[in-house]
């Protein structure tokens, strides 16, 4: 036997069997004429790939759709990854609910703080012990915190029930404000009551909130109804209604609170889709009948004079304004520190109240202004988010005609102080000093967490969260299997 074929007979049989498969395409292979290009190896033709087939070049390290990790896209990946997570946790259905409570909460708390430092000084130039106004805000702060709870937890229907006997109660109120005896003035204005002790009552303050319900239940009902596209429908007996609370309210003087109900009017008119003609001839109205009002009145007439005054004028006519405006221009970026302001000291009149702002731009600086501020958005943002979700239209127009309140009673205080507006004379919501703003806005909060709490989204997030649930979720445990078995 020749050596060749001993030693392909060592071989083993899969060489064997490749081996004459080569002899065999050889032969021909050879016959055939030679490419143009270049002759591919044998190996990748017996394993039947194309001549022109070549593996793939390595990916890029840190590849994607932008590229390396050194251009434009990486660069960019960074800032729109925390966008989108950012997007998506804005559009939780839990988002207004926690921004509704945890802006509130933070206002009042912050509030309370301030309204200690502001108004200690206060309280002992009346011979009142320093912490006199801030126990009284405490409590109201407590009675506050339970109604908000009562109606968080409250259902909308009993809302809608509340929504007539307060309206009710709160005009009865208003009326006995003028009877002599009982009601009683405080800063000229004729619009509180005695209750005995230290402690008044104004219920211009529940006239907002009573408002709010009733217009919301009414406007809801004649749109299930179908007859708002009327005018007389949209506008009666809504705005007949507003002008009598209006009207009492005007007999003792407050037109800064009158300014605030008018903006919960038109707030509901413009929820309710009035036409704009419409809505432009009651803005006319209300515009005109203010200016006569600011023009029969020298103490309206003289505020509104000192609107962006920067010295106290003749006589210090415009000493409150410009002094606010000296508090706010001495805390700089951080302020002076907190219960070290200098204004509180007699020059700035009621620096626990209309002004507190002030007060807290000059101890904690435009930073705690600005954090101020962002709360009260977050607040609007979320309320206007509750309105806008909705399919129920009394809480359309409920969770607007509440975000209207305090969102505008929050713009006329603050432009106030800054000098922007003349001084109306309103408390910050939820900020300043005074019990009779500070419960009905705070029921008021508790009725947009039970608003945001009924939106079905939230809902069901909510029931994942219970501890009932969260077991049922949970994968099922495997049972043991003896050693032996796989």
């Amino acid at each position: 036997m020749p050596a060749d074929e001993s030693s392909a007979a060592r071989r083993p049989d899969r060489v064997r069997a490749t081996a004459a498969v080569s002899r065999a395409l050889i032969p021909h292979l050879l016959a055939r004429p030679a490419p143009a290009g270049p002759v591919p190896p044998v190996g990748l033709m017996l394993r039947g790939r194309p001549a022109t087939a070549s593996r793939r070049p390595p990916a890029p390290r840190g590849g994607g759709r932008g590229g390396g990790s050194g251009g434009s896209g990486g660069l960019l990946r960074g800032p729109r990854r925390v966008y989108e997570q950012a997007r998506r946790a804005w559009d939780r259905p839990l988002t207004a609910y926690y921004l509704i409570l945890g802006s509130s909460l933070l206002i009042t708390v912050l509030g309370l703080v301030m309204v200690y430092s502001a108004s200690m000084i206060k309280a002992l130039d009346i011979d009142k012990p320093a912490t006199y106004f801030f126990r009284k805000q405490f409590l109201a702060a407590v009675i506050g915190a339970a109604l908000m709870l009562l109606a968080a937890r409250m259902p909308v229907k009993l809302h809608r029930a509340l929504a007539y006997p307060l309206l009710m109660g709160t005009v009865f109120l208003m009326v006995l404000v003028q009877v002599p005896g009982i009601g009683m003035s405080v800063n000229g204005n004729q619009n509180w009551i005695y209750l005995g002790g230290p402690f008044q009552l104004q219920p211009s303050e529940f006239g907002k909130l009573a408002l709010i319900l009733w217009g919301a239940d009414l406007l809801a009902r004649k749109q299930d109804k179908r007859l708002l596209t009327q005018w007389k429908h949209m506008l009666v007996p809504v705005v007949p209604v507003a002008f009598m609370l209006l009207g009492l309210i005007m007999l003792g003087g407050d037109m800064g609170t009158a300014i605030i109900l008018t903006a919960i009017l038109f707030g509901l008119l413009w929820l309710a889709g009035a036409p704009t003609r419409l809505f432009a001839g009651v803005l006319g109205f209300a515009a005109v009948i203010g200016f006569l009002l600011i023009k029969t009145s020298p103490n309206r007439m003289a505020r509104l004079e000192c609107t962006a005054f920067s010295n106290p004028g003749p006589e210090a006519s415009c000493w409150q304004a410009v002094h606010g405006i000296y508090a706010l221009a001495s805390g700089g970026w951080f302020g002076s520190g907190l219960g070290a302001s200098v204004e509180k000291w007699g020059q700035l009149p009621e620096p626990h109240t209309d002004f507190i702002f002030a007060i807290t731009g000059e101890e904690l600086g435009l930073a705690g202004t600005l954090s101020v501020l962002a709360l009260f958005a977050a607040l609007g943002y979320a309320g206007i988010r509750v309105a806008g979700r909705t399919e129920d239209p009394f809480v359309r127009y409920a969770a607007g005609g509440v975000t209207t309140w305090i969102t505008a009673q929050a713009v006329i205080n603050v432009g106030a102080v800054l000098g922007l507006l003349p001084i109306a004379g309103v408390p910050l919501p939820l900020f300043s000093y005074g019990g009779s703003a500070l419960l009905p806005t705070m029921f008021a909060v508790g009725l947009m967490i039970a608003f945001a709490r009924d939106d079905p989204a939230a809902k069901a997030a909510l029931a994942m969260r219970r501890p009932g649930v969260r077991w049922k979720t949970m994968r099922r445990r495997v049972k043991k299997r003896p050693s032996g078995e796989r």
